[in-house]
């Protein structure tokens, strides 16, 4: 035995010299290591090594079961209030207290994001307390009140949590080795807990409040980068500046052999019609394939016109000017193109910036499409589909924007995301305005942003007529955006994510949505340019007192 142990300090001394990769990739996943990956944007170029599944466990009403149900699968009552409501786990009593089971997960994992929304729209906060058990503990790890803990007043910072329109949302990852179980103390309501199952195997160390506290200054320093994001300025810098025709092209050969795409800058010179943002694609090849085609607003996420708006891997400022900072490598060669489909000359600026990258087996290419269509019809209801993907990769966002020609609400449609074939979505939402970060969408036409999600355009009313803020009315354009981080979703052979079209009024909507993923080369979608349907705008509403602008 002795001789043995010998034997295997030798041959571990020998990996730390000679291959100290293997070992670092043993290091256990931590409260610090999650962070350092949220403002790691070559990370999510490579497919997780630990091989996580993205999960949620939300408040969906279980009536929907089955896609041939048509009247359970489009239920809507996603929210606890009667006995007969079951939207949760069970309820558990301990020395006279009853808990209502959230959200459980056995096994290695992390929560990723945390939505809670406002209990009532007109008033804010809520009255339900939360107990988070970690490991099976029966001391709650963190406790506390079911909007504050999540809206960036509590325990996690801004960034990290924040207020969003009528919800707390957090993004702050708190990890367990061995299980996790959130409980309320009163029937709960609206609820989503995202979370990364890891294989059983996996090393993590749980979170704890001493450990919060040790990690406060890398805390800091994420939270800084993710308020002010960067491009990078390491690299080779390639410019070109041109005048766009109607129908023309200009582009950007990239340099040849392993590299990546650091950064890139767009301006448009000053243009008056709004709808140049859809009119102007943006295409891209990397190593012979072309992996990006979508217009503009959608890539950058400010939708149809110029609607500013900050966040982790895109900016869109005042002025026009529009930054990525997705990181997008190649072995070979690359391009990015501009296209103008439109019917104006556009003055074109581009900036991009070029550095090294090492590729392995790991690595993945960046790839962003669009889809359009109108009219959708709100009768019968459907799914609309985002994207299907077949293949191995990595979805990171996605930005949509939708035309609603009616007052009322529109967007009570739940995400639906299939991974790898299952019988039954990963995750199945709760509202499309859930999925992007705020609640009680009838009234929350306001702007907001955040690094990892924002509305950066949504109104009723021209800025002559502004909307009262006791006033139910959603007519219009609205552009909603969700980029990723530790919350992306792994696929290795499928993913299908699908939205339901949801509104209280039988109308037919304009529907337009860019997405974002990494992919090895052989991983497709069923995504295709569409020259014709980037030109197909939704008319406004009749009698609508604005317009595009």
């Amino acid at each position: 035995v002795f001789l043995a142990n010998l034997k295997i300090k030798y041959l571990v001394g020998i990996l730390i010299i000679f291959m100290p990769e293997l070992v670092s990739a043993q290091e256990p996943i931590t409260i610090e290591s999650l962070l350092k990956e949220m403002v790691n944007r070559d990370a999510v170029a490579r497919y997780p090594e630990n091989n996580f599944k993205l999960k949620q466990h939300s408040s969906y009403n279980r009536d929907s079961k089955a896609l041939t149900d048509t009247t359970g699968w489009f239920a809507n009552r996603d929210f606890n209030q009667g006995e007969k409501d079951l939207n949760f786990i069970r309820i558990e009593e301990t020395n006279g207290q009853k808990e209502w089971v959230m959200m459980e997960d056995f096994g290695p994992g992390a929560i990723v994001r945390v939505w809670s929304p406002f209990l009532d729209q007109l008033k804010p906060g809520s009255d339900i307390v939360i107990r988070i058990y970690l490991d099976g503990n029966p001391k709650p790890v963190l406790e506390g009140n079911m909007i504050s803990l999540f809206d960036g007043t509590g325990l996690f910072p801004y960034p990290f949590a924040h207020q969003s329109i009528r919800s707390g949302v957090s993004f702050f990852p708190i990890p367990y080795a061995k299980s996790c179980k959130i409980t309320a103390l009163k029937r709960p309501f609206f609820f989503q807990y995202t979370f990364r199952k890891y294989e059983k195997d996996a090393d993590v160390k749980s979170f704890t409040i001493e450990d919060f506290n040790k990690a406060k200054p890398i805390i800091e320093k994420v939270g800084k980068e993710l308020s002010n994001p960067q491009n990078s300025t390491d690299g080779k810098l390639l410019s070109l500046i041109s005048k766009l025709e109607p129908n023309k092209e200009a582009y950007i050969t990239l340099p040849e052999g392993v590299a990546a795409v650091r950064s890139f800058v767009l301006k448009l010179g000053d243009f008056k019609n709004p709808a140049v943002t859809r009119s102007v694609v943006l295409k891209m090849e990397f190593d012979g394939q072309q992996t990006v085609w979508s217009p503009i607003g959608d890539f950058f996420g400010t939708g149809i016109g110029l609607n500013p708006v900050k966040g982790w891997y895109q900016t869109v400022e005042e002025d026009g000017t529009m930054s990525c900072r997705w990181t997008m490598p190649y072995q070979k060669s690359g391009k990015i193109t501009v296209v103008n489909l439109g019917e104006e000359l556009v003055d074109l600026q581009l900036a991009v910036r070029v550095g090294d990258w090492k590729w392995d087996s790991q690595s993945m290419y960046f790839n962003a499409a669009w889809r359009g269509q109108y009219p959708v019809p709100t009768r019968p209801f459907s799914d609309w589909n985002y994207v299907s993907l077949k293949g191995r990769g990595v979805y990171v966002g996605d930005a949509l924007t939708i035309m609603n020609p009616v007052a009322r609400w529109w967007g009570e449609g739940d995400e639906k995301i299939w991974v790898d074939g299952e019988d039954f979505p990963s995750i199945f939402g709760t509202g499309t305005e859930d999925y992007y970060g705020y609640s009680w969408g009838g009234r929350s036409t306001e702007f907001y942003e955040h690094p990892f999600h924002a509305q950066p355009r949504a109104y009723v009313y021209n800025k002559l007529s502004p909307k009262k803020s006791d006033e139910k009315n959603t007519s219009g354009y609205s552009t909603e955006t969700r980029t990723r981080a530790l919350d992306g979703m792994p696929f290795e052979s499928s993913l299908v994510l699908d939205m339901e079209v949801w509104s209280w009024t039988d109308c037919n909507m304009g529907y337009g949505v860019g997405v974002y993923w990494y992919g090895d080369a052989e991983t497709k979608s069923n995504r295709t340019p569409d020259p014709e349907g980037v030109l197909l705008l939704p008319p406004l509403p009749e009698g609508f007192p604005g317009n595009l602008d």
